[in-house]
């Protein structure tokens, strides 16, 4: 759920409040390099992740409400 006008450092910025942060990643279409909406941030602990989770899910980013969850390998 985020802007298509996010990119990776305001993603860094509204999540690294909550704590250190390993990696973000704006995930973007291959042909046109424009954002497909959503992304990835990594936190060092499980903890500092599930306080961001909790804290920034349904938050106005960019001017849109985002859905923050875990993501899982599949």
């Amino acid at each position: 759920g985020l802007s298509y006008d996010t990119n990776e450092p305001v993603l860094r910025d509204a999540f690294g409040q909550h704590g250190e942060i390993i990696e973000v990643k704006i995930i973007c279409d291959h042909v046109t390099g424009k954002s497909r909406g959503y992304g990835f941030v990594r936190f060092v602990s499980e903890t500092i992740a599930a306080t961001a989770r909790k804290e920034m899910h349904a938050q106005i980013l960019d001017g849109r409400r985002i859905r923050v969850s875990y993501a899982h390998k599949g």
